[in-house]
């Protein structure tokens, strides 16, 4: 693997070096030539249209992106008010809640690229700078996808080469010392081989005090035309990020604001924590005929997370804060963390009649195998009760802060382990036209799977192993040409790493999901508007107060109605509309497994509001023969729960944004965002009281894209 790490190192300077992102797209509404995309089919999907499909999706593309200023994925996410935004832990990773319903918190939220698994692992928040698109599909999808989230799946497309040279290349400054760089381009190599080079850097600050993160990557990619009927893609992903540990500011006796929301509670000693991918990813694509086609695929991922935090204690017997209100116990943690995940992958896809009646069927099998080490060490400060000093409690006064007061602790072994997870699934979907109005969708997906779990600290292994099957059923009436009606029921699993009191696995996470909605298309007008139910069980709590051991027994269900426009809607003018009404709440009375105290039935998930509405407007047109786009985007995040076991609520908050591009010359345009236009206040996530990420204060970027 060493190779492909030289590898991907070299394609990163060299793209770096080279041109910038999106070649076929603009900041203008300057006309521009169409680019043809060779790429492969996008596996476990189909071939369906939006209003044959009977489940709610979206999809948003480069142009919808670019006018959002979004550069990583929480920001491209925010677009969906579907999506949630949860514990971040610290800055490190991508979290997510999808129709409320959220992972394991202690692991990424899981998403896909180009239909493998990807986000498993440590690799740091995911950029955009390789992504062509990000498709929101919502409702359970392992009846194909396998094994996920019982909210959706977030699916990543990723930018592929093309057989017509283009380049851009990005340059961007902005508030709080950001600067970034961004490269991409594409041409073919002969008739039948293209490549694309695509690589970023970032040099950014923060309004958080002391905080700094540094970040470069590439996704280079490759597509061989090996015959009228045969394609080849291959891609590589690297990145390299330093971010430190950040957990955010705190509410004293439950109330926000009464420290900035500049201040760092943390040590900056402890350095950045360093995130680490690498992976590769390969599709064969096989036209059979026009109705018949076989798509195999591999991938292989690397990534690592480790480094120092110092950051607060929760354990209320052991927080000073609780006590006189100014002073922050704090404990010092070191992580080690490493995974690797390969899948393999086939499938066949085409059209058949039987019977009188039109058949689109989709058969395939996969193989993956996830591996998880974890080393975890902590330096905690003994019980209050034991009269500690402030050095044991690497106590800081949150209103006077002085960072290297005492010498950093070093921390002792809490965890040392290593889980394994391997599966073989077999997947069919038929979707059946029974006339022309109406469609009936069947599928299922039946795995095999196996959990090993070593706790090296004492030489245990424990193994769990599970058979499942995923069913899905959906209809479609398509009542006019615009318009179609659908319902879908679906089931989920999702395994429960650890093991219990009694070194047993857990019984699968599982759900179960319906849905109805009504989807048109107008002109170049899109929307969706979709009712849905999703129930939950076998959720980790606590097993007694104390939360020294854990059962499967929570239950949980979210309930809604979500209203997804987007296009064009008059000349120059498009428009991104995006409105969830979410609803989710536990279902019986269990014990929370991180603070080990008592959960009421009926209480609300963590970090999910009611009501979420995303909207976007971009007006293209000319001036002085030239293109300029005005935009502006509103997000509106309703009231959460901010800590499950008080009443700690997260505010609810609104922040806009604008943006202005203008082509300066015929290859140059010149662009200005402006983020929290207003200077709201505002916190996104939190996980307790003390550890709660607030939102950053108005800040402004200006950048320039080069063409050619």
């Amino acid at each position: 693997m060493k190779r492909y790490k030289r590898a991907a190192i070299l394609l990163c300077s060299a793209s770096s070096l080279s041109m910038s992102t999106w070649a076929h797209e603009t900041d203008s509404s300057a006309k521009v030539e169409t680019v043809t995309i060779t790429g492969t089919r996008q596996a476990y999907q189909g071939d369906f249209n939006r209003l044959e499909t009977p489940q709610a999706e979206q999809s948003i593309d480069a142009e919808t992106l670019r006018a959002s200023g979004a550069v990583d994925l929480t920001r491209a996410l925010d677009l969906s008010a579907s999506v949630a935004r949860q514990n971040n832990f610290g800055g490190l990773w991508n979290a997510f809640a999808l129709r409320g319903f959220v992972g394991d918190e202690n692991l990424p939220s899981n998403y896909l690229v180009n239909g493998f698994n990807a986000g498993r692992g440590f690799g740091g928040p995911r950029d955009l700078s390789g992504i062509e698109s990000v498709e929101v599909l919502k409702g359970p999808r392992a009846a194909l996808f396998g094994r996920g989230e019982p909210g959706g799946t977030v699916n990543l497309v990723t930018k592929r080469p093309t057989f017509k040279k283009a380049g851009e290349f990005r340059v961007s400054a902005g508030s709080f010392d950001t600067y970034r760089a961004d490269a991409d381009w594409t041409a073919p190599l002969s008739d039948t081989v293209a490549v694309r080079l695509v690589g970023f850097i970032e040099d950014a600050g923060s309004f958080r005090d002391t905080i700094k993160t540094r970040k470069h990557g590439a996704s280079p990619s490759l597509v061989w035309r090996i015959s009228p009927q045969n394609k080849l893609a291959f891609e590589l992903e690297y990145s390299h990020q330093k971010i430190p540990f950040d957990r955010g500011v705190l509410a004293i006796n439950g109330e926000l604001g009464r420290i900035p929301k500049s201040r760092f509670l943390g040590e900056p000693a402890d350095g950045p924590l360093t995130a680490k991918v690498q992976g590769q990813q390969f599709e064969f694509q096989h036209d059979f005929s026009r109705d018949w086609s076989a798509l195999v695929g591999f991938t292989t991922r690397k990534t690592s997370l480790e480094g120092f935090s110092t950051e607060a204690e929760l354990g209320a017997n052991r927080q000073q804060l609780f006590v006189d209100g100014r002073t922050l116990t704090r404990q010092r943690r070191f992580r080690d963390y490493d995974a690797s995940y390969e899948v393999i992958r086939a499938e066949i896809n085409g059209r058949f009649r039987l019977a009188g009646l039109q058949h689109r069927l989709i058969v395939g099998a996969d193989t993956d195998r996830f591996e998880n080490d974890q080393v975890f060490l902590r330096a905690r400060a003994p019980t209050l009760a034991s009269n500690p000093t402030p050095v044991q409690q690497q106590a800081i006064d949150v209103f006077n802060p002085v960072y290297g007061s005492y010498p950093l602790p070093t921390p002792t072994p809490l965890s040392n382990r290593v889980e394994t997870q391997k599966s073989v699934g077999v997947f069919v979907q038929d979707q059946v036209n029974l006339s022309e109005r109406v469609q009936l969708r069947l599928g299922a997906r039946f795995d095999d799977y196996r959990q090993t779990l070593l706790n090296r600290a004492n030489n245990q292994t424990s193994t769990q192993k599970e058979t499942r099957s995923s069913p899905q059923a959906g209809i479609v009436v398509q009542a006019t040409d615009a318009l179609s009606l659908y319902a879908t029921y679906g089931e989920n699993f999702r395994p429960l790493s650890g093991v219990d009191a009694q070194g047993n696995g857990f019984e699968p996470n599982q759900s179960t999901s319906v849905e109805a909605g009504a989807k048109f298309s107008l002109g170049s007008v899109d929307a969706t508007v979709a009712v849905f139910r999703v129930k939950q069980k076998n959720i980790l709590v606590a097993a007694d107060a104390s939360a020294a051991t854990q059962l499967a027994i929570g239950r949980a269900r979210s309930q809604g109605l979500e209203i997804d426009l987007q296009g064009e809607i008059a000349e120059g003018w498009s428009l991104w509309g995006s409105y969830a009404y979410v609803d989710a709440k536990t279902s019986n009375t269990f014990n929370d497994p991180n603070f080990g105290v008592a959960v009421p039935a009926g209480s609300r998930l963590l970090n999910v509001p009611k009501q979420t509405l995303s909207l976007q407007l971009v007006r293209s047109m000319a001036l002085a023969g030239r293109g300029l786009q005005l935009g502006g985007g509103l997000l509106h995040v309703g009231e959460r729960s901010g800590e499950f076991t008080t009443n700690f609520k997260l505010p609810a908050y609104q922040v806009a944004r604008a943006f202005v591009a203008y082509e300066v010359a015929k290859a140059t345009t010149l662009r200005l965002d402006i983020d929290n236009l207003f200077n709201e206040t505002y916190y996104t996530n939190s996980f307790s009281a003390l550890w709660v990420q607030p939102g950053a204060p108005r800040s402004a970027r200006v950048s320039v894209a080069f063409k050619f």
